[in-house]
This record gives C-alpha cells, sequence and structure tokens, in this order.
C-alpha cells in the first residue's frame, strides 16, 4: 500500500512565472500563481504530472555535465526529434554541448539552466 500519491516535481529558479510559461509552451497546460504563495507557480499539465517552480533570489543554475550536478531533469516525449528541437530552441532553450544518445534522445538547458530531455517515441 502507498504512502502518498506523487503530486509535482519542482524547480528551483530565478523567475518562477516565466520558467512556467516556457514548460507551458512545451506540454500546455494551465499556469496556477495564489497570492498567498508569491515565489510559488504550479503549471497543471493535463493528462500528466504538474511542475512546480520556487523562486530562490541566489540560484545557480545546474553545469551539466561538468561542474554544478543537474539536481533533476525533465524528460519530454516527441514522435520527431528534430521539429521538437527547432520548437524548444524557438521557446529559449539551449542545446546541451553534451549529446550522448542524439538519435534517442537530446539534452537542452530551459532558460534557468536546467536540463530537460526530448525523448523519441
Amino acid at each position: 500500500m502507498a504512502i502518498a500519491r506523487f503530486s509535482l516535481v519542482a524547480l528551483d529558479c530565478p523567475d518562477p512565472l516565466a520558467l512556467a510559461e516556457f514548460y507551458r509552451s512545451i506540454c500546455g497546460g494551465e499556469i496556477k500563481q495564489e497570492t498567498q504563495w508569491p515565489d510559488w507557480v504550479r503549471l497543471e499539465v493535463p493528462g500528466g504530472s504538474d511542475i512546480g517552480f520556487q523562486l530562490v533570489s541566489d540560484y545557480t543554475p545546474p553545469g551539466w555535465p561538468d561542474g554544478v550536478p543537474q539536481q533533476a531533469h525533465l524528460d519530454f516525449d516527441v514522435p520527431d526529434l528534430d521539429v521538437g528541437e527547432q520548437r524548444v530552441l524557438a521557446l529559449g532553450a539551449v542545446k546541451a554541448d553534451v549529446q550522448p544518445t542524439p538519435e534517442a534522445w537530446r539534452v537542452f538547458l530551459d532558460p534557468a539552466g536546467h536540463p530537460f530531455c526530448l525523448c523519441k517515441v
């Protein structure tokens, strides 16, 4: 028997609303920001797991693969890696220098420096 139900993945960042908008452009959903928690934004993703974004004023982005560890990363399934790549780059993502298996999945950095992958389905 489970102890709890998984709710969301939370990412530290310097601008929660901007990063929520970035990810909403990738996977859709609705951004929720409650006034009692001004440093917190939640992206409610349809048919998936939600993503939370938490303000950290002295945020240091991961330096994957060297430097500060990646801490966490998100995977997004796409039918066409080339099309997906073009679209996330147009949103402001940066393609990582290291691409271990680019024919199956590709690594990018979001505007706050978090690594995320597009995975071919």
